[in-house]
């Protein structure tokens, strides 16, 4: 899959079948639509392609607005975005800074600029709430008769339902807002998990006696936090069980940085103490332990740890067998 930021490359496709969406979770009802987007391509002999945004709109909005805690928590990051992509088959995605001026378009520049001349689009297809230029003005009636003007096919994908619910990004927020992570994987049909290169920290949880893996949230606002029980990948042939942490360490820095910190219930020997630093680790959220606590000393953190690792050996042996 190759990645291009902004349409003014030559390597993109020189016509292509189109959605567009933020994507953020990509969970089922999205992977629907990229089913059908990735059929519809190879019918038509198309690339596929995904135009998404970095920052979200909703991000840029509440920040132009004074108000970022007005913005949704972020499911992912873009490399997780980019990644869950990747495994429903497209070809290529057009990530675009959301900014004023992009906000500033009108319906029809969107469609001249963006679809025709920015990305080549023959296929464009979108969701049922789809609407798109300066002040959501455009919607699908406008988009299927430009392409009737203009020569490209315009199709709409209705909402997916899981059991008679719709299946959105906003009832996964709500999912990770609950600690349902049950809910949460079957919404998304994965369980949910982060990625990332790990990273150097403070090195405290060796003085603690717990040594942890350290991978960066990018956004300041992640839609789960808390300590969960978690599943390593990346370290070792079969993935690692783990305990972590997802926040701002409210007992040690609370500086509003968020970090996943996992903490591996077996080491293997032949890692040695280093080796997880620079590695691409992907860590699933399997179960919530509790909310992020702020202890009064470090003994009573040392303490929490302690019993957040028993608690997830205690979960593992009544939930799951060894892999």
């Amino acid at each position: 899959m190759q990645v291009f930021r902004g349409f003014h490359h030559p390597g993109l496709a020189s016509a292509c079948a189109l959605t567009i969406g933020n994507f953020d979770g990509v969970h089922r009802g999205h992977q629907a639509m990229l089913a059908l987007l990735t059929n519809e391509a190879r019918h038509r002999g198309l690339a596929s392609c995904v135009m998404t945004f970095e920052p979200h709109p909703r991000d840029y909005f509440a920040a132009r607005a004074g108000q970022p805690e007005a913005a949704p928590p972020r499911i992912g990051t873009l490399r997780d975005k980019l990644s869950e992509l990747e495994r429903c088959g497209v070809d290529q995605v057009v990530v675009l800074r959301f900014d004023q001026r992009f906000a500033a378009q009108a319906p029809q520049a969107f469609i001249d600029d963006v679809l025709l001349a920015g990305v080549r689009a023959r296929y464009v297809l979108v969701g049922d709430d789809f609407r798109f230029g300066a002040r959501r003005a455009g919607d699908y009636a406008m988009l299927d008769a430009a392409g009737q003007r203009q020569g490209f096919d315009v199709a709409r994908m209705m909402s997916y339902e899981v059991h008679g619910l719709r299946v959105s990004s906003s009832a996964v927020r709500e999912a990770l807002a609950q600690g349902d992570m049950a809910r949460t994987a079957a919404l998304l049909g994965r369980p949910y998990g982060i990625s990332g290169h790990v990273v150097h920290g403070r090195k405290l949880g060796r003085e603690l006696g717990f040594r942890t893996l350290n991978l960066r949230f990018t956004h300041p606002r992640p839609a789960a936090m808390g300590i969960f029980v978690v599943r390593v990948h990346g370290l070792a042939d079969a993935p690692l069980r783990g305990v972590a942490s997802l926040g701002v360490r409210p007992t040690v820095e609370d500086a509003g940085r968020v970090l996943l910190e996992t903490h591996c219930l077996e080491w293997p020997a032949l890692l040695g103490p280093e080796a997880g630093y620079g590695r691409v680790l992907k860590v699933e959220l399997l179960h919530k332990l509790h909310d992020e606590r702020k202890y009064d000393s470090l003994d009573a953190l040392r303490a929490g740890i302690a019993q957040d690792r028993a608690d997830a050996l205690a979960w593992f042996a009544t939930n799951e067998t060894r892999r």
